[in-house]
């Protein structure tokens, strides 16, 4: 009998406790059960709080200073191309029309993942589409109906562009930039914070899109300082001896990038604050296109997340294009079906 009101003490004393650590904004560790009874969590779930804190056992707790409100995502997609002015095949030897389909798919699916987290946090998907053919503009739509995502489909008209963009395009070099033109110019419009371009050869993990919210509110509070996140760990990258700076994340590495292609999250300011070298690329194509943007990486970091969150379906030889160390078959198959 005395044992047994020992122990209904110790649980009373521990109860007390547990609620008196709430109270204070306190989170204790149970080493040998793997809990955080403060949190009802065991050591392996997520136990950061949107827009208040970052843990990350064993290193503990960062107050959140940079809270994020929105995130509008905008899809730049054209089911022609294959890769832009060159004669090669991506990985699985599809129809460009495919690659767009499955990355529309699973960048859906991160998202929805996301707001089940980021409860507060406004999301809103645009399509600036060039020259797909009809068909597969209305399985884009398809796609976007079947997710409770706010979203918008833009067709994009070249015509408009022909006094915009200065000097002789490929057809292909054209259309992007007209695309990217557009995307730029709608980060004028019901913005308030953060901006992820995506091409359409990019497959996305389940966890992408949460990984990058969590990790730039971390990363953004630590610097001090606004910044890029790129969603794929890019092959060049194991390529070069340079020195590398190593943060970490919510569940991923970030390392810090000098280079990378024109998909990326950043913040309004941003874009706003270097909106005449962002539009050097949407109005004059010169090699490397991403120049402009590199210029940019000199005065805000851009970082990569290692191991990667999504695939960019280039040709395998490229080096911008799979990631290493990453299942490529078990993500393309995943994102089938839609």
């Amino acid at each position: 009998m005395k044992e047994q009101k020992n122990i209904r003490k110790t649980n009373l004393l521990k109860k007390i406790f547990i609620k008196i650590c709430r109270i204070l904004n306190y989170e204790i560790i149970d080493q040998s059960s793997y809990e955080v009874p403060t949190l009802a969590k065991n050591l392996g779930d997520t136990l950061s709080s949107p827009g208040k804190k970052s843990i990350t056992v064993p290193l503990g707790e960062l107050e959140i200073k940079r809270k994020i409100k929105s995130l509008k995502i905008i899809f730049r997609s054209s089911t022609r191309e294959l890769i832009l002015d060159q004669n090669k095949k991506r990985l699985f030897d599809h129809k460009k029309n495919e690659y767009t389909f499955r990355s529309l798919n699973s960048l859906l699916k991160s998202i929805q993942v996301s707001k089940e987290v980021f409860k507060s946090v406004n999301f809103e998907v645009i399509v600036t589409d060039t020259r797909s053919d009809i068909n597969d503009i209305h399985q884009i739509k398809k796609i976007l109906s079947r997710y409770d995502i706010s979203n918008k489909l833009i067709e994009i008209n070249l015509d408009n562009f022909k006094e915009k963009i200065i000097g002789n395009y490929t057809e292909g070099k054209f259309a992007n930039m007209a695309n990217l033109y557009t995307s730029l110019t709608l980060t004028k419009e019901n913005s308030d914070d953060l901006i992820y371009f995506v091409e359409d050869d990019y497959i996305h993990t389940k966890n992408c899109i949460l990984e990058m919210l969590f990790s730039y509110e971390k990363l953004s509070t630590v610097l001090d300082t606004e910044l890029f996140l790129l969603p794929a760990d890019y092959p060049y990258l194991y390529t070069k001896s340079s020195p590398s700076r190593i943060f970490l994340g919510h569940q991923k590495h970030w390392r810090q990038v000098d280079e990378s292609l024109v998909t990326f999250m950043t913040s309004r300011d941003v874009i706003l604050n270097n909106f005449e070298k962002f539009m050097q690329m949407a109005t004059k194509w010169e090699d490397p296109w991403e120049k402009p943007l590199h210029d940019i990486y000199k005065k805000v970091p851009c970082f990569s997340p290692i191991p990667s969150l999504s695939i960019h379906c280039a040709n395998i030889n490229s080096v911008y294009g799979l990631p290493p160390l990453l299942d490529w078959k078990m993500i393309w198959e995943e994102n089938g079906g839609y």
